[in-house]
């Protein structure tokens, strides 16, 4: 019988053994790339363009095209799709990151050919109807001007600005009078340009059914579809990050300020990505982390505070983030600085260090159960060029890394003269 006073023995992480995707190119080029694990007889698709606002001409260009597919083809109305996918009991989802844009299909085996018909109508015949997209942007502008009332998300588009720069797109801010600007030729010329077998890499998890390929061939992968002569050039776009260190957007009827500092940083194709990911994890990362001990548990100026290291294909940030009274704003901002100031200086604990280490690899098996986080995985990879020994070395990094690795990785990127503060609210 278990003895449920006893609690188990605590046990560290080895090694990390994962599923890997398999991969082959279906008859016109696309790549497909596949995770055969699971027992549910469920099936994820996701289908992904490099589509993301680094390929927008002008804001709101990628996620207004994204929106649009499912909003009318050739053969159906946007309901029509809505109900169709429903009846399946499927689900299908688009969206758009800085770098690239998806629509996933997740639908059970026995309705893939039936939901796949109406995924082909997306990718392949949008209509783009004019009512669709004059709804689309006039309820797009009004959630836009409700946020912007935040100071949470005005932190947030002043800090992305600052860091990259206004006119990089990774950094320009959507204004009220881009909805009225955008318009439809917009729109079909990117998708033009962008949506086509050319540019699809299709990414399957799930018990697979045996003839998976060969319906994907059917509807897909058999000849070329879209402009796929157009060839998506990905130019490195330089950074225009602001030069002055200190800013403060002044908002009067704010209760709250909204606090970010950070940095333009590497990507995880760095090899110091790895190792500072600990220091981060370590000053704001989770919930123990250095910053919300001080300033939440023991100072209670806000209810949460954290760091992260945001990786894009072409660039990446450090940044740490928080929301706090007005009036102990100031002394937010000096905690934050103490605490970097600390790593800097004194040698992290080896418990501590230990503690974070193992939180992080737990994180990370949590991040790989089951077959759609498999695919999440590979994916998080493939974005990049990147194959699965990445994971063996992060593994290694994150199990081999020491105190003063730590400290001089905080002296080595996290200068308080290099780091951008963005305020908004009062202080």
């Amino acid at each position: 019988m278990l003895n449920r006073a006893i609690a188990p023995n605590f046990k560290t992480i080895s090694s990390i053994d994962i599923a890997k995707a398999n991969h082959i190119k279906l008859n016109n080029g696309i790549n497909f790339y596949s995770i055969h694990a699971g027992s549910q007889e469920l099936i994820k698709l996701e289908f992904v363009f490099k589509a993301g606002m680094y390929y927008q001409p002008a804001s709101l260009i990628a996620s207004t095209t994204n929106t649009l597919l499912e909003c009318g083809t050739k053969s159906f109305t946007a309901n029509q799709i809505s109900d169709g996918i429903d009846f399946y009991g499927s689900f299908l989802e688009l969206s758009v990151d800085q770098d690239f844009a998806s629509v996933t299909l997740f639908t059970l085996n026995k309705y893939l050919t039936q939901s796949l018909k109406f995924v082909e109508e997306v990718l392949k015949y949008p209509t783009f109807p004019q009512d669709e997209f004059q709804i689309h942007i006039t309820n797009k502008k009004q959630k836009h001007q409700i946020n912007s009332q935040k100071v949470n998300v005005l932190a947030r588009r002043k800090f992305s600005e600052l860091v990259f720069g206004e006119k990089h797109p990774y950094g320009i801010d959507v204004v009220d009078a881009d909805f009225d600007r955008i318009n439809l030729n917009e729109i079909k010329t990117f998708f033009n340009t962008h949506y086509n077998s050319a540019n699809c890499t299709i990414i399957a998890a799930g018990n697979l059914p045996n003839n998976l390929t060969e319906t994907l061939t059917q509807f897909f992968g058999d000849t070329t579809w879209g402009n796929s002569e157009q060839q998506i050039i990905t130019n490195k776009i330089a950074l225009s990050t602001t030069t002055q260190q200190k800013h403060f957007i002044y908002k009067d009827d704010a209760i709250q300020s909204a606090i970010r500092i950070g940095k333009p940083l590497f990507n995880k194709t760095n090899p110091d990505y790895f190792k500072f990911q600990v220091l981060n994890t370590i000053l704001g990362g989770y919930f123990g982390s250095r910053l919300m001990t001080n300033i939440r548990e023991e100072k209670g100026l806000t209810y949460g505070i954290g760091s992260g290291l945001s990786s894009y294909v072409n660039n990446g940030y450090f940044f740490i983030s928080t929301e706090v009274g007005a009036d102990v704003c100031q002394q937010a901002l000096d905690e934050i600085y103490k605490e970097i100031k600390l790593l800097q200086t004194n040698l992290v604990d080896k418990q501590e260090l230990e503690t974070v280490s193992n939180y992080i690899l737990g994180q990370f098996l949590r991040s790989v159960d089951g077959p759609f986080a498999l695919a999440d995985k590979f994916k998080s990879i493939w974005e990049f060029d990147l194959d699965y020994t990445y994971f063996d070395t992060y593994f290694n990094a994150i199990k081999s890394v020491t105190p003063s690795e730590i400290r001089d990785l905080a002296n080595k990127y996290l200068q308080q003269h290099e780091l951008i503060e963005c305020v908004v609210g009062k202080k």
